[in-house]
């Protein structure tokens, strides 16, 4: 194999390995703070889903769950799968899990904020909505900086079990590689790459975070 090729595979890997990352948080990060709202619900029914949504989707291996997103169209629907779908599923098993981790972050930092802010911001005349985006948000967002934080360094990992639906990312492309050439090499450069693209994501956080720290 030549260098070349070598190389467009893994570029290729560091491709779909950083699509895997930004497009899981872009959509969980939104659905996570849905599902702790139907967690946090007074009303039974949407707590109760909620709650077993959160339960199933921490209690089961990632793994698992891309085997059943990508099959059960087939098996259940008898829908017939295509090779696209494979990046979709992918995707969709992402979103689900994770979604299901940051909404136990979102509740736990919503539910830290004392009730009386809730009840001066009444005071003041503000709505449920005012109150919650404009003094309740802000707060939240900050507290909960560290925990997804570290969600998202397990992301990066994570992003690796895509080789489960045959999806060539970055670990994957690695071990073709590793395994046409008997050589260890393109593991190690597969590993610099995530130990790197986690400094980056470590390092932005940590801005953030001193960007939001008011207490000075």
């Amino acid at each position: 194999m030549s260098t070349t090729t070598m190389l467009q595979l893994l570029s290729s890997g560091m491709l779909k390995t950083a699509a895997i990352f930004f497009l899981t948080l872009l959509f969980s990060l939104p659905l996570g703070l849905v599902f702790s709202f139907g967690r946090m619900s007074r009303n039974g029914l949407l707590k109760g889903i909620s709650k077993f949504y959160i339960s199933v989707m921490r209690g089961t291996p990632l793994m698992l769950q891309m085997i059943v997103v990508y099959f059960a169209p087939y098996y259940v629907f008898g829908m017939r799968i295509s090779s696209g779908y494979r990046f979709v599923a992918v995707i969709l098993s992402f979103v689900l899990n994770y979604a299901a981790y940051f909404a136990e972050i979102y509740r736990s930092g919503i539910e830290s904020i004392s009730k009386g802010q809730y009840e001066a911001a009444e005071v003041l005349g503000y709505s449920k909505a005012q109150t919650f985006v404009k003094i309740i948000l802000p707060q939240v967002i900050k507290r909960i900086l560290p925990p997804v934080t570290n969600e998202m360094i397990t992301l990066v990992k994570d992003t690796s079990l895509a080789f489960v639906l045959t999806e060539v990312e970055m670990f994957t492309a690695a071990k073709q590689i590793a395994a046409k050439e008997t050589s260890i090499l393109p593991l190690m450069a597969a590993g610099l790459f995530y130990y790197l693209f986690n400094l980056v994501v470590a390092a932005v956080m940590e801005y953030v975070e001193r960007r939001l720290n008011y207490y000075k």
